[in-house]
């Protein structure tokens, strides 16, 4: 609607109404055009285009739309940092209706001449460019997981599997995957690969695949696929070799001997437990297969119990309709009581980030107010106060001091102006953690993996300063954002920072990505022991009490 000028209003009413249906507690499915007109926002016509969506899967009016809008135009919309206004000039001046064109228009200079670009953001139009060339046909791991265990129930049930599992970077559980690679153990490979030619969701590479390897893809969610056939006695040495990455297959053991050759040599394993025994080393979980430090920790027998979901004792980093959540504060708080969780953390936006119905002075009180009722509540369960607070562009947090008092924990974030170097960015980082009020640093980097590179950072300085002043980093658990990223994981383990896995939920459902930051820390090497929110709910209280009277 914006990129073809229709009625201010008319966008209004329809953000209005996206605003309503996203962060109130409303269904629309299934209503009828009168129900629809009883919600509060949406008025006939509105109510009408939604029917159809329901209903047909579309409506007129974006059929109308989509009729004039060259296909190409809505793929240059997903562009970082280009909104419909700017892609509407460069299309009518310059006749950009592809990635493609808009590519050569940057490289040829021709966007940095038009009236409201200019050479910084040309650079920065090629630069998202590039990062989207880059990762294209890649999936978080969250997005695929659920389909990959359903594929391997069905290759479970093929006639002559004897056993399947996964390998390579899915099997290691890498946050982003590329390719999804599979092992089968089966007497008879020629039949079981015949049957794959059934799976409708499949579609053979012939070219590259062999006797023993499948190559292809899966068409929905399209991604690469490679299943590896074995002999079943060969199962246990094919598995660690097809799963481990290559420096920690090559990593030297026994008189030099990397250990993908000790492996080799091996004869009738009848686990991987074995294996590694062989080598010298006790079982390396999966994950830990990096090549990064898991060797170094297995030579001393020092491989830690990881990190499980069981050990979790509360959430932190939560945000709820006080300001850009879907769910009321009670409702956050009840579902994560009903999830068996001891305490909620809620951290609602600061006053910065009006954009997400940042909290105001009167707001936090108001939110303060509901907290201590709920408590009484709901006890033994509690509630604690917090707030993400915007580190500003000055390392300073969002509120004067007697604000700050106020919270249980304060989860300081980068959450504006982006655009930083790394000197810059750590600088005002620094600033922040040095701030006696900051319990948390938040999302360290600030990226959204697959759709934008976070601010580069001095992740040993950051880890550093974290442990001269107490301060814990997060883990945010969303599965776009795995921010610590895993591999600083063992450093700040080393320098005694602990690390509290966060969802940054906001809405109940977001509680489940909880997972996903327990999966990354178990990459990094997590404990129970390093996780902040492993601590019980009188242990945490305790905590923050001893870190609140010192600062106050």
């Amino acid at each position: 609607m914006e990129l073809h000028d229709e009625n201010t209003f008319k966008i209004r009413s329809y953000q209005s109404a996206v605003n309503t249906i996203d962060r109130g507690d409303v269904s629309i499915e299934g209503k009828n055009l009168q129900e629809l007109q009883e919600v509060n926002g949406i008025g006939k016509s509105i109510a009408e285009a939604i029917l159809a969506l329901d209903t047909t899967g579309t409506s007129p009016y974006l059929e109308d739309l989509l009729a004039k809008t060259p296909v190409g135009i809505l793929e240059v919309l997903e562009i970082k940092g280009l909104g419909p206004k700017k892609i509407k000039v460069l299309w009518e001046e310059l006749n950009i209706t592809s990635i493609h064109e808009l590519m050569e228009a940057c490289q040829s200079g021709q966007v940095a001449k038009t009236k409201g670009f200019g050479e910084k953001t040309q650079e920065s139009i090629i630069q998202s460019l590039e990062f989207r060339a880059s990762n294209q046909g890649k999936w978080l791991y969250a997005d695929i997981e659920d389909t990959m265990i359903q594929f391997q129930q069905k290759v479970k049930s093929v006639s002559g599997v004897e056993a399947v599992t996964s390998v390579g970077e899915f099997a290691r559980k890498m946050e982003i995957i590329e390719s999804v690679e599979w092992l089968v153990a089966t007497t008879d490979h020629t039949i079981v690969m015949t049957s794959f030619s059934a799976f409708k969701n499949l579609e053979q590479n012939k070219k590259s695949s062999s006797p023993y390897k499948w190559r292809g893809k899966m068409l929905d969610p399209e991604i690469s696929l490679l299943i590896h056939f074995t002999q079943p006695t060969d199962f246990f040495k094919e598995k660690i070799i097809r799963t481990g990455s290559k420096a920690h297959l090559l990593h030297p053991v026994e008189d030099n001997k990397p250990f993908i050759e000790l492996i080799r040599e091996s004869n009738d394993l009848y686990s991987e437990e074995e294996a590694y025994d062989n080598a010298g080393f006790p079982w390396i979980p999966e994950e830990l297969r990096e090549g990064f430090f898991e060797f170094d920790w297995a030579k001393e027998n020092k491989i830690p119990t990881l990190l499980e979901e069981k050990d979790l004792k509360g959430i932190l980093h939560n945000h709820s309709t006080y300001s850009d959540g879907k769910h009321s504060l009670r409702q956050m708080a009840e579902y994560c009581k009903e999830l068996g969780y001891e305490y909620l953390g809620i951290s609602d936006h600061s006053r910065s980030a009006f954009y997400a119905g940042g909290l105001d002075i009167e707001k936090i009180q108001q939110q303060h107010k509901e907290i201590d009722e709920l408590n009484k509540e709901l006890a033994p369960f509690k509630i604690f106060k917090g707030i993400e607070s915007d580190i500003l562009l000055d390392g300073s947090l969002d509120y004067p001091n007697e604000v700050l008092k106020s919270f249980d924990f304060i989860v300081s974030s980068i959450l504006s102006s982006l655009g930083m170097d790394r000197k810059k960015a750590t600088a005002r980082l620094i600033k922040a953690i040095e701030n006696p009020y900051t319990t948390i640093l938040g999302h360290p980097t600030g990226r959204l993996l697959l759709r934008r590179e976070g601010y580069p950072i001095d992740h040993k300085a950051i880890i550093d300063a974290c442990s001269k002043f107490n301060v814990v980093i997060e883990i945010n658990a969303n599965p776009w954002r795995l921010d610590l990223d895993w591999r600083w994981v063992q450093y700040a383990m080393e320098k005694g920072v602990t690390l509290s896995i966060n969802p940054d939920a906001h809405e109940m459902e977001g509680y489940a990505d909880m997972r996903y930051g327990v999966l990354v820390g178990r990459k990094g090497g997590l404990s129970k022991d390093m996780t902040f929110n492993a601590l019980s709910l009188a242990e945490m209280q305790d905590y923050l009490n001893k870190r609140k009277n010192k600062v106050n």
